[in-house]
């Protein structure tokens, strides 16, 4: 039987959550959940948009950075024109007629790269270890899962191209074969890759967890029955094994089951929830 106090380190139980009888599919998210390449992502977005959004005399820099901020991280899980929309609605309601969204992809996309690039370039000379820009345990729990069994499944809103590049880099999409899922236009979603797997493999919702950064594929795998983990991880000092409260904060209305900062303890976790499968 299910009991919250075997479960140890930082790893929050929601009062609401039930043990599943059994899991043989899991999800991940990429960026934020498995990969830090794109770590400071959305200060770099907060900053382009508060650089272009046409002002009101009331308007604050901390307002409007809020604004943007909550903004961007309740669609954060969804492709990232999704957001470029969001801010083009921004601008209309302030009397201006907005760029058209991919505008804003491209222009976003390149500068994140501008901060991301030296990072690439580090594991493909050997100056950094891809270990470096992994979360905490991923690659430990990664083998644990696979050994085990279990059906691994990456879903992410970022554009197709950069996730398999990124995910080749880091070492990691051996773990997923076949099933490996980002945006290559707008019809895609991590509801219907949800909903293909479950499909797919004739399983009931009950057989799904997910991990993910993001509000979107949270809501989702529970709105199937599913169990759903959030990953908060701290990000600016990776492997410290506190929870990012700022994250927390944001996934408290997500519905998820439980938040951890890490996998330093997730075989511990998933030993507890449904049993070892190794």
């Amino acid at each position: 039987m299910f009991s919250s106090h075997a479960l140890r380190g930082s790893i929050e139980v929601s009062p609401h959550f039930r043990a599943p009888k059994k899991i043989s599919h899991v999800l991940f998210d990429f960026d934020g959940t498995l990969s830090l390449l794109r770590s400071g992502w959305p200060e770099v977005m907060v900053e382009m948009f508060l650089e272009m959004i046409p002002r009101r005399e009331d308007d604050t820099d901390k307002n409007l950075r809020r604004m943007l901020y909550d903004d961007i991280m309740l669609l954060n899980g969804k492709q990232t024109i999704y957001q470029m929309a969001r801010f083009a609605e921004r601008v209309c309601e302030r009397g201006t007629s907005p760029k058209e969204a991919i505008w804003y992809k491209d222009e976003y996309s390149r500068r994140l790269h501008q901060k991301i690039d030296g990072r690439i370039r580090s594991i493909e000379e050997g100056s950094a270890g891809p270990e470096t820009f992994l979360v905490a345990g991923a690659v430990e729990f990664l083998e644990f899962l696979r050994m085990g069994g279990y059906t691994l499944y990456l879903a992410s809103g970022t554009d197709e191209a950069f996730v398999k590049r990124e995910a080749k880099l880091l070492g990691i999409s051996h773990y997923f074969e076949g099933n490996f899922y980002a945006a290559k236009d707008e019809s895609f979603s991590k509801r219907a890759v949800i909903d293909q797997m479950l499909s797919d493999h004739a399983i009931e919702g009950s057989s799904l967890i997910s991990f993910g950064d993001g509000y979107v594929e949270l809501t989702e795998t529970k709105a199937v029955g599913g169990t759903a983990v959030a990953v908060a991880c701290d990000e600016e000092n990776n492997g410290s094994g506190r929870i990012d409260m700022v994250k927390r904060e944001l996934l408290a209305n997500s519905g998820a089951d439980l938040v951890i900062p890490d996998y330093r303890d997730g075989i511990v976790l998933m030993e507890t929830i449904c049993g070892a499968r190794s």
